[in-house]
């Protein structure tokens, strides 16, 4: 975080740099292709983590490489535990100023690196799962999901709007806000939503019933870490995802698949969050629980309504 990004004690995320996109045609000058584009992530940054999860999900990762920073990350930005391979960078802001050399602010992931014309595509995290999903579908692979159908797509939208606003970006809100009101405003929003997802997921499987899509993506990611970091580190300590039964158990289920568990790193995660934002822990010491159980049965297997 950026001291540009807290005006009078509430935390404006900076906007994104680069915003092209993808397209199947490639009328924008990207045309999706297998292997021309990297994938720069972190383990640790929930945004990244919607990507890995449809990457993984619609069979794409032969088609689009990625590569992983360190989770500890200093004034520096992401650095690369060794030089990336492909673009020979040790940090991930080489490729920010190679793509704009008057860029400044935060070197954010994920992001796609265009091996062509050696240039930043986007830092879009809003966009970088919706275009997998609806411009390279002649690349997923067999039986891959259609996360964002055409038709739910409006009420798809609205859900995740509200789950930016108040939950995802929400735990930002209360974490790095330096006045009680916005803390207190944020606070409110992120438990008043996920009373909502409670009494949503009372009665079906998934957000949207008993298919998985693009909402699921990103909600994951911010439950995933919500016990380990922001119910402490982030102050967001009314109750723990543990406390609320269906977002719990929907958690799990969502953990049990190999695209969700799979690219979730709990050490990645504590290490990153405790460790660079010293603003926050001055001491920079992890801590080492909770003991949770992500494991353990979920038994929403029969919920299909919705």
């Amino acid at each position: 975080m950026t001291a540009q990004e807290v005006e009078r004690g509430r935390f404006v995320r900076q906007p994104n740099r680069f915003t092209a996109r993808i397209t199947a045609d490639g009328a924008g000058g990207y045309p999706a292709e297998a292997g021309r584009y990297r994938l720069f992530v972190s383990y640790a940054c929930p945004w990244a983590h919607r990507s890995l999860i449809v990457r993984s999900l619609l069979g794409l990762e032969d088609v689009l490489p990625v590569a992983v920073v360190d989770p500890i990350r200093d004034e520096r930005g992401w650095r690369f535990p060794d030089p990336d391979p492909v673009t020979g960078a040790a940090f991930l802001s080489e490729l920010y100023l190679a793509s704009d050399p008057s860029f400044e602010g935060r070197y954010t992931v994920p992001c796609i690196w265009d091996t062509v014309t050696e240039r930043l595509v986007t830092n879009d995290f809003p966009n970088i799962t919706t275009m997998l999903e609806t411009e390279f579908t002649a690349l997923h692979g067999p039986g891959a999901p259609d996360l964002y159908p055409e038709a739910l797509r409006p009420e798809i939208d609205e859900l995740n709007d509200l789950v930016y606003n108040t939950v995802n970006n929400g735990v930002y809100k209360a974490g790095f806000a330096t006045e009680q009101e916005p803390y207190d405003e944020a606070f409110d929003a992120l438990f008043a939503t996920f009373d909502r997802l409670e009494e949503r997921l009372a009665d079906r499987r998934y957000l949207f019933g008993d298919r998985l899509t693009e909402a699921d993506v990103r909600l994951y990611p911010t439950l995933a870490r919500f016990d380990a970091v922001y119910y402490s580190h982030f102050k967001c300590n009314q109750r723990r995802l543990a406390d609320l039964p269906n977002l719990w158990a929907y958690a799990r289920d969502l953990y049990s698949l190999p695209a969700f568990g799979g690219t979730t790193d709990f050490d990645h995660i504590k290490r990153h969050y405790y460790v660079t934002q010293r603003n926050i822990n001055p001491s920079g010491v992890v801590p080492k629980g909770p003991l949770i159980d992500w494991t353990a049965p979920h038994g929403r297997e029969t919920l299909t309504e919705g």
